[in-house]
């Protein structure tokens, strides 16, 4: 392959990549420094308080406490289905004949060659492939949690409600990182049609994430939040 058939390839993919990267860094500095600035600060605070008011009262708020896990479980496993249901399905392209990959071939703007295309699909699968196995982790912590919230109070000495919370923390990371890789996936599959498409939706997707990861100025005067609560 010559330099000029390949060009947006190498570098327009590699770019926008970092940009997520650089950014989720960033937005995990954020997170760990100014939590009431992001709404994963926000909603880290609320597991907190959340379980030791569900378990205080548990005869009373259990069914609340199954619905809400429940919920979020239903989430994560609706992302694991499609991620895996779109790793089915680019198996089934990478595995097709050339004559079935040709007329998207000659579509593109940018590297045409079958291995370049074959490298687009593994790329791509693999990237929802590690969506799929976050999602299931997630499933899988908040089916203890489903569990284990609802333990009479008799033998809730068994389980502390740090434990609890540490499980509704590692599912919920676990469902944002899986999520994350799904929008990048996103991103990645676009890149079937060519680089230049697929930067752009990088570029896009991230504005669309800093607007909805962080928490604005009049959201958090109607929160109550002080403007200089850097909160741990």
């Amino acid at each position: 392959m010559e330099w000029r058939t390949f060009y947006l390839d190498v570098t327009l993919i590699p770019l926008g990549l970092l940009i997520n990267l650089i950014y989720h860094v960033w937005l995990w500095y954020k997170v760990r420094t100014q939590p009431s600035l992001t709404i994963f600060g926000i909603d880290a605070d609320g597991r907190r308080f959340w379980i030791p008011a569900i378990i205080k009262d548990i005869e009373k708020k259990n069914i609340v406490a199954v619905q809400s896990v429940r919920n979020m479980m239903m989430g994560s496993i609706f992302m694991a289905n499609t991620s895996i249901l779109v790793c089915c399905g680019l198996g089934a392209m990478i595995s097709s004949t050339y004559r079935v990959k040709k007329p998207l071939i000659d579509s593109v703007y940018g590297a045409e060659g079958e291995f370049v295309v074959a490298l687009k699909y593994a790329i791509i699968f693999t990237t929802f492939l590690f969506s799929f196995l976050f999602h299931s982790l997630s499933v899988g912590f908040l089916t203890q949690l489903n569990i284990l919230v609802c333990l009479p109070q008799h033998v809730i000495n068994l389980v502390t409600p740090d434990h609890l919370t540490d499980l509704l923390r590692k599912a919920s990371i676990l469902n944002i990182v899986g999520d994350r890789l799904s929008h990048t996936g996103l991103f990645l599959l676009l890149w079937i049609f060519g680089p230049v498409i697929a930067f752009s939706c990088s570029v896009v997707m991230l504005l669309v994430f800093h607007k909805v990861d962080f928490v604005a100025r009049k959201q958090k005067m109607n929160l109550g939040i002080p403007e200089g609560n850097n909160g741990a």
